[in-house]
């Protein structure tokens, strides 16, 4: 999985968002702008290849706001799935956000 992929599909024609997501944007206040403004500017930052039933990945940037948001999407041949977005809580992870503090 390569970001220059995601970017590609990250239009709204081929963006799908799960409800999951609807959700959790609208209880944290983040808008679809900043999550494709993350996902065109970002850097992924872990990947689940195994994930169901597409492989996903977590991809850091910071919106047109300047919040660091992180950003899960999976993705298939045709379409570029929003699972989910939140602002990183700087007590699981490092300074930098892209890597995980031990539990």
């Amino acid at each position: 999985m390569d970001i220059f992929t995601i970017r590609r599909k990250c239009n709204d024609n081929t963006i799908e968002i799960t409800q999951h997501c609807l959700l959790r944007i609208h209880q944290r206040k983040i808008s679809y702008k900043e999550i494709k403004n993350v996902i065109m500017n970002g850097e992924i930052i872990e990947e689940y290849p195994d994930d169901f039933p597409y492989p996903s990945c977590l991809i850091l940037g910071t919106t047109i706001n300047c919040r660091i948001i992180h950003v899960v999407v999976g993705i298939n041949d045709t379409k570029l799935y929003l699972i989910t977005a939140y602002e990183p809580d700087p007590d699981k992870w490092d300074n930098k956000f892209k890597k995980r503090k031990d539990c």
